[in-house]
């Protein structure tokens, strides 16, 4: 017996399909690329010039759909952390660009830094649930021009796992593919490896940023992977009802799949989403409400009904600050995603709507995933668990300590042990000082931050990797 979630049935399924075949059909998008209305238009679809809007046939997304990889693996720059998707579990990321970090020495909240970017995957290479890394604050102090670039160099260099960032603009194209085959190898070795990926946002409603989306087509050719990931929000950026923004969010990624197929056939793609929901009485974005839990287990149904690779946004909170709220928020956030089989949820270490790193958070996402985790793993009623032997054995009002079997189910996977939860009784945990959750994921942060970096690039692909960073500052600089 699996823990599962369904949102949606078969037959909401097909009305969510409709309906997103329809907005994209008769509503229609806007490409501010010149170059994906060029396809577009090639392969059928009503293309309208002075408003750089397409409607496209419901043929023409089946078809992009029917080329879309089912199956495919997410490398890792140390092949052990190789992810195969659609998984058997679901696994985590590290939510991205937040605007903020908590200094984990002063408790300041600033700017985030690319310091703190490789503090936080320096972290997120030992939290055993994490398979993405996705930079999780700014480095704000690099230049504007080609900040993407600092922050895609910084995942390179602090973790072996997958890594998962954006570029902004088609000028910043040849530094990255530089960065990518200094790291990597060559183009074919990029193609086959997927080491790295790509993360997408079309800009709702139904918008795709011309300058962005032509530097992914201008990537074709690596077939890097891209994670396309639509943001629509109840009642602002999308309608206000939960089902016609998911209808919204799932035309978006259709729309996103739909030019990425024309572009290259077979180019690998991960459905995603991160829904949004909002404050009706200040208007305030919301990340962490039982509603975007909702949406984003519906909308991983939907990338299953399609048989595409599923993630989500999920773990996620508008707490100010490590405690409770962001516990709970968490929790609402994260579960739904599981039952509904997330291949990965996209959400670790932050606070404040998705704006704010912070280092133990990190690690107390972790231990919420691994408990949900179990949760997902359910009930196993094989054979080798009916212990019907044992009750005739202990019969009426005696116990199974002395049983073997409960000597091997402790020492079994069978039930959960935590890394931060505290299980003394209370006047032990009086004596060891009261440890919380927090407290003690801030004593595994001092211990992780202390060790040695785990698989750390070469030296001498670590200064070409700065020698483009440079080169792309001055090039770009203005």
């Amino acid at each position: 017996m699996r823990f599962t979630a369904q949102v949606l049935s078969a037959e909401e399924q097909e009305k969510v399909h409709r309906e997103s075949l329809r907005i994209l059909a008769e509503v229609g998008v806007r490409y501010n690329s010149p170059k994906a209305l060029r396809l577009l238009r090639q392969h059928g679809a009503h293309v309208d010039e002075a408003g750089q809007t397409a409607r496209l046939p419901p043929e023409l997304v089946a078809d992009a759909l029917g080329v879309a990889p089912r199956t495919f693996v997410l490398g890792a720059r140390n092949p052990a952390f190789d992810f195969a998707l659609p998984s058997a579990r679901p696994r985590y990321a590290t939510d991205g660009t937040g605007a903020f970090a908590v200094d984990f020495a002063s408790g300041e909240r600033r700017y985030g830094t690319e310091t703190d970017i490789a503090a936080a995957l320096h972290i997120f290479q030992r939290l055993q649930m994490g398979v993405m890394a996705w930079a999780p604050t700014c480095a704000s102090e690099a230049p504007a021009q080609t900040r993407p670039l600092h922050e895609f160099f910084a995942i390179m260099r602090a973790t072996s796992k997958h890594g998962n960032h954006e570029v902004h603009r088609p000028a910043q194209v040849p530094y990255l593919t530089a960065g990518l085959e200094a790291v990597v190898g060559s183009r074919a070795e990029i193609r086959a490896r997927n080491d790295y990926s790509l993360i997408y946002c079309p800009v709702a409603p139904l918008v795709h940023d011309g300058e962005m989306l032509d530097a992914y087509l201008d990537l074709g050719d690596y077939r890097v992977p891209v994670m396309v990931m639509p943001m629509p929000v109840t009642g602002t950026t999308g309608p206000a009802s939960l089902y016609s923004n998911v209808c919204l969010a799932n035309a978006e990624l259709l729309s996103a799949l739909t030019v990425f197929q024309l572009a290259q056939p077979g180019w690998p793609l991960i459905y995603s989403s991160a829904i949004g929901s909002v404050d009706f009485r200040s208007g305030v974005y919301l990340s962490g409400t039982p509603e975007v839990g909702l949406q984003s287990a519906a909308l991983l149904q939907m990338g299953k009904y399609y048989r595409l690779p599923s993630t989500s946004a999920g773990c996620t909170t508008d707490a100010k600050q490590p405690g409770p709220e962001a516990v709970l928020e968490k929790m609402v956030t994260t579960m739904p995603q599981v039952g509904a089989g997330a291949d990965i949820i996209v959400g670790l270490g932050l606070l404040e709507s998705d704006q704010t790193l912070v280092l133990e958070q990190l690690v107390v996402d972790n231990e919420l995933a691994c408990l949900c985790d179990r949760l997902y793993a359910g009930v196993d009623t094989g054979e080798s668990k009916n212990l019907f032997a044992d009750i005739a054995q202990v019969g009426p009002g005696g116990n199974f300590l002395k049983s073997r079997n409960t000597r091997l189910a402790a020492r079994s996977d069978e039930f959960h042990r935590p890394a931060l939860l505290d299980r003394h009784p209370y006047e032990a945990w009086l004596a060891l000082g009261k440890p919380g959750v927090y407290s003690k994921a801030r004593e595994e942060v001092t211990k992780l931050l202390a060790q040695p970096a785990a698989d750390p690039l070469p030296e001498a692909v670590a200064r070409e990797l700065d020698t483009i960073l440079q080169r792309a500052d001055k090039d770009l600089a203005g």
